[in-house]
């Protein structure tokens, strides 16, 4: 059974810094593209980021590019997403997910909240 566990968010100010992480179990972690997707209140889910099974690969929606940064440790089946510059916008429960309908399968969230 798939097991995605993400935690680190926090209350931020505008500008800071937060580190995420996912913790997975339940299948071959190495094999897999994963990605990083939020959702913000009243709003549908948007996808964020997403990294190849290997780690070389990475892909940024335009809103984070340049200020987020997608990593993973096969060794450790562990996936991160370093957020740096955090504007109010970022605000949201942020989700890793493997590709699925509708992001279904993703773990529980941690909440980013940025504010002043």
């Amino acid at each position: 059974e798939v097991h995605l566990v993400e935690s680190g968010g926090a209350l931020v100010q505008p500008g800071g810094s937060l580190r995420l992480s996912c913790a997975a179990s339940g299948f071959p972690f190495r094999k897999y593209d994963i990605h990083w997707v939020r959702q913000a209140p009243g709003k549908d889910i948007e996808w964020v980021s997403q990294i190849n099974s290997g780690g070389g690969t990475t892909h940024y929606a335009d809103s984070v590019k340049g200020r987020f940064t997608i990593s993973r440790d096969n060794a450790k089946n562990m996936l991160y997403l370093q957020l740096d510059n955090l504007k109010p916008e970022d605000t949201a429960m942020y989700y890793c997910a493997l590709p699925s309908p509708a992001w279904g399968q993703r773990g529980q969230g941690t909440q980013v909240t940025v504010s002043s």
